[in-house]
């Protein structure tokens, strides 16, 4: 149910009480409690439970309520920002489920009674007034944080449990929004309006609004110290730095440069300093609770070290491509350059988890989960199978095309998940944990996912997360040959058309699970005829137990004849890959669309202007 209606349902509960009730109470009444494991003791996506607050007035407890443990410090790095992380949601959808409001809500735990402005003539909304001291109390150590939207207060305990950075959100509890969101500007829309509005519990009081909105402190920017860019990346947010390897450097080589290796950041980047690196520690917590720490210096002196190449590909890419041929989609807008292709080396897990005690011939039942934190509060896992597999080559990495990992790569230490969603390969991981359960993060369990078409109800306890990726191919680069004697095609006559030209195409394919790429086939008039491309053997350079990396390749062919209709000449380049299990790519995005927008791997389709020889208006920037 869209979310607006939640906003009125608020109101209308307002207006018929005698006294205004507070609208989280509705969520209250239909809380159900979740696990409350969490693969990280500093972060945690479960609810923020609290000590009571100084006022006895809001210590009164909910019937049945379960016991409320206070809260672990935050890690300095997240500590020191006082960064309002719920910006981030804009990257995982919310549920559209319907929501029965119950007939009778029992009392809160509040019996705080709000301002009294019953001759404000602004009061017919039925919302109570707060002073701005009032709302400080309800802050980062509060029983119930609040934070303000221009005049409008929001209870924001029940997201605490689906934030995705977990508790740093109490950061900016107890004041206003604005602040952040004029760092990460990209929150600045509807959908996250839409989620911050189902928690409203009052207004700011009038005498402490200037203009209509109350005075907002400076904040820091923890931004500042995140690593210099490569200009060539195309940039889809700039914070969190979210970029993608622009289309001409995806298949110029084999190893992405570390420079254009796409970016995926879901905060800012933690520092650590290079003299420090080798002392940076990864806490390895066994079921049965034993918990042994290394250091990196540690396992690079002790375990041997492997090098493979291996795809990341995050789950959005070609995201953008599901958006224009099917609809919209919730999530970063990516092309075709969220993957990346690079030598990896470090120990292997596997080799660490048996050091620290975990029998791998024989894991037990509470051992079927590896979860992974990283310092920035991110989290995910992966099945004991994928972890302690020997040719499945997970490794702790060190190091990215021979040199040591880039800041935005993870450095000192990674996890590298070969054939999987780079979702699950954690950067700056701090802490591994073996459990029967998956990681209890926003990220593993309500992202991630993929659903049906018609499934706008997220049920995300009815799907697994995505785990190995499946066959996908792209388009990144076009060009027609140019013809003896020219030394450039960017100057075709408007009156001619590059009908019978060739042109050459090269791109990309990819196949998770240790899949081989064996056949790419390419159409130069929208599906209608086929032939194959080229595949660049690149095998020298393929290291690992298994086929972790992509499969270049190139292919010429003679444009097909194109009529001129309304002044245009326009054919369209369609790829499609199949590998050795014989699996291809759908024909649609209509017949995988899934909200999300995760796992757009349908046939690429790039239209071609056969007047200007031109994809993507890039063919001025081209020359031989």
């Amino acid at each position: 149910m869209p979310a607006p209606f939640f906003g009125r349902a608020g109101r209308e509960l307002f207006k018929a009480a005698s006294r205004p009730w507070r609208a989280n109470r509705v969520w209250q009444a239909i809380e159900t409690p979740l696990p409350q494991k969490c693969c990280s003791r500093s972060f945690t996506c479960q609810p923020a439970f609290r000590q009571p607050a100084s006022r006895a007035s809001r210590a009164a407890p909910k019937p049945n309520s379960i016991p409320r443990a206070s809260v672990r410090p935050l890690p300095i790095l997240a500590a020191s920002t006082g960064l309002l992380t719920l910006l981030f949601t804009v990257f995982q959808p919310v549920s559209h489920e319907s929501i029965d409001v119950p007939a009778q809500i029992p009392p809160g735990p509040s019996t705080e009674a709000p301002i009294d402005d019953d001759d404000d003539d602004d009061n017919d909304d039925g919302l109570p007034r707060y002073r701005l001291a009032e709302i400080k109390e309800h802050g980062p150590n509060a029983q119930r944080p609040w934070v303000i939207y221009e005049d409008k207060v929001y209870d924001i305990t029940d997201w605490v449990a689906a934030h995705p950075g977990g508790e740093v959100i109490l950061r900016a509890a107890g004041g206003c929004i604005e602040p952040y969101w004029d760092i990460f500007s990209i929150h600045k829309s509807q959908y996250v309006r839409d989620i911050l509005a189902q928690y409203v519990v009052g207004r700011v009081h009038p005498d402490d609004l200037e203009n209509g909105r109350p005075l907002q402190n400076a904040i820091e920017d923890p931004f500042v110290l995140d690593p210099k860019r490569d200009t060539r990346l195309r940039r889809i947010t700039e914070k969190p730095c979210n970029a993608e390897t622009p289309g001409d450097e995806l298949a110029r080589s084999f190893l992405t440069p570390n420079e254009t290796f796409y970016v995926r950041n879901h905060m800012w980047v933690p520092v650590i300093d290079e003299a420090e690196a080798d002392s940076h520690t990864i806490a390895i917590e066994l079921p049965d609770g034993e918990v042994k720490t290394y250091s990196v210096g540690e396992l690079k002196a002790r375990f041997k070290q492997y090098s493979i190449t291996a795809v990341l590909q995050c789950s959005g890419n070609r995201r953008n491509d599901m958006t224009r041929h099917a609809k919209k989609t919730n999530g970063l807008q990516w092309t075709v350059g969220a993957i990346s292709n690079a030598k990896w080396e470090g120990v292997r897990l596997r080799d660490v988890l048996a050091d620290a005690g975990l029998s791998l011939a024989e894991p037990g039942e509470d051992a079927r989960h590896v979860q992974f934190s990283g310092l920035e509060a991110y989290g995910a896992s992966i099945p004991i199978e994928a972890a302690i597999d020997p040719r499945g080559d997970v490794l702790l990495a060190f190091k990215m095309n021979d040199k040591p990992l880039p800041r935005d790569h993870g450095f000192p230490v990674r996890v590298v998940v070969p054939g999987h969603v780079a979702a699950r390969a954690v950067k700056w991981v701090h802490k591994i944990v073996v459990a029967d359960e998956e990681s209890t993060t926003t990220w593993q369990r309500k992202d991630y996912k993929c659903f049906g078409p018609n499934e706008t109800k997220q049920d995300w306890d009815k799907y697994k997360s995505i785990q190995v990726m499946p066959i996908t191919s792209a388009i990144t680069r076009t060009r027609l040959k140019p013809k003896d004697g020219e030394t450039t095609t960017s100057h075709l006559k408007l009156e001619t058309t590059a009908s019978g030209r060739v042109v050459q195409i090269e791109g990309y394919a990819y196949s998770g699970g240790g899949r081989e790429i064996q056949r790419v086939d390419i159409s130069l008039d929208g599906g209608a005829t086929w032939d194959q491309a080229k595949l660049l053997n690149d095998t020298e350079q393929e290291k690992g137990s298994q086929t972790w990396c992509w499969k270049r390749w190139a292919y010429e062919g003679v444009l097909p004849e194109v009529k001129v209709v309304n002044g245009e000449a326009k054919t369209t380049f369609v790829v499609k890959a199949t590998d050795d299990a014989y699996n291809t790519q759908p024909e649609s995005h209509k017949s995988i669309y899934n909200l999300r927008g995760n796992l757009a791997t349908a046939w690429h389709r790039v239209d071609f202007d056969c007047k200007t020889g031109d994809c993507w208006g890039e063919k001025a920037r081209q020359t031989n």
